[in-house]
Formats: structure tokens, sequence, C-alpha cells
């Protein structure tokens, strides 16, 4: 219930002034086999996606493709003035999917299975979001004064993005480290899983 209420209040924040453009989001399937929770788990783990620098496959994984068009440094006068642009945001989400029909009681299980973890990843999508917007909020509009060159706007610009950034990533890595802790959603769903039919 703390993942759905976490993903409602994440989906649910106030959104910068630019909110014509919308997110694209895609999920790309990859298949593993199994006719009960273990077989399916097991196989989750040997084909799972494997991330940069790890040394072990996960369940799923959320990542995204983040482009901006029209981004414009303008002097006006001796100062710099930054807009944002329009940025185009694609997500995927990495999710298994098993090969073939499974028996009706592990479906059902997997069904609550898949369900939650869907739910986790988009939560990590929602984070992905809003901090989108809060790069249009950080970026657009801000004046450097004496900047007519747009130099020290610039180097602002990275700063900043790469604070956003990296809060981001600490989030999202505070999320997981709650979710696959004691007690945490994903294990309890991995655990229903596995001990399942």
């Amino acid at each position: 219930m703390r993942l759905y209420l976490l993903v409602a209040a994440l989906l649910a924040l106030p959104l910068a002034a630019h909110a014509e453009w919308k997110p694209v989001e895609r999920i790309e399937p990859y298949a593993i086999s199994g006719r009960t929770g273990q077989e399916l788990y097991r196989s989750i783990g040997e084909n799972g996606p494997l991330i940069r620098g790890a040394k072990t496959r996960t369940i799923a994984y959320t990542n995204f493709k983040l482009t901006w068009s029209g981004r414009d440094y303008k002097p006006r006068g001796k100062d710099c003035v930054v807009a944002s642009g329009k940025p185009k945001l694609v997500i995927t989400y990495t999710l298994p999917k098993p090969s073939g029909p499974l028996p009706a009681a592990v479906q059902k299980s997997w069904d609550s299975f898949i369900a939650g973890v869907t739910a986790h990843e988009k939560v990590h999508g929602a984070t992905m979001i809003q901090m989108v917007h809060d790069v249009e909020a950080a970026i657009d509009g801000l004046t450097i004064a004496d900047d007519s060159r747009c130099t020290r706007a610039r180097a602002e610009v990275v700063t900043r993005l790469d604070a956003i950034s990296k809060a981001r990533v600490l989030a999202s890595r505070d999320f997981d480290r709650v979710e696959f802790g004691q007690d945490g959603n994903l294990i309890k769903l991995a655990f229903a899983l596995v001990t399942g039919p």
C-alpha cells in the first residue's frame, strides 16, 4: 500500500508551467521461462537486466533518454537569459514476461508479482518526469548579469543540472534500499512468488 501511495504522491506533485509536453513511456519485456513461481524467479535471475557496474542481474529496470530542443542562451544587453526549451523524455521500463502460458494458480501469483514490480518501476519513472520539471524550473528564464557572451550562464546551467540529476539518483537509490530492505515491498513480492504455486 505504501508503494501505491508514494506513486500517487509523486504523480500529484505540482508541475512547472511547461505542462504542454508529455513523456513517452514504453515497456520493453525480456523473456523468462518456467511453470512455477520458483522457476520463473530463477529465470529472472538468469535473464534479467544487467545494470552498468552491477555484477548481478535485477528483476526490472527503468531507463530514460532526455533531449531538449530550442534551449537558448540569449544576450540581453549586458546580461544573458536562458530559455529551457522543450524536453523530449522517453522512459523505458524493462520488465520480465513469461514466454508461455502459466497454470492458473501460478498466473494469479505472477499477476500480483508483476503488478507490484511495475508499480515500483513507475515510481522511478515519476521521479524522472519530476526531474525534467525541476530542470525547467531551475533554468528557464535564468538571467546572469554582466554575461553578454553567456559563458557564466552555460556554466551555471551545467551546475544546476548536475545537482538535480544527483538528487534524482540518490532518491532512486534510497527508494530501492527501502524496497529491497528487510520487510521491503519487493522482497515480499519475490518471496510470495517463490513460495507460491
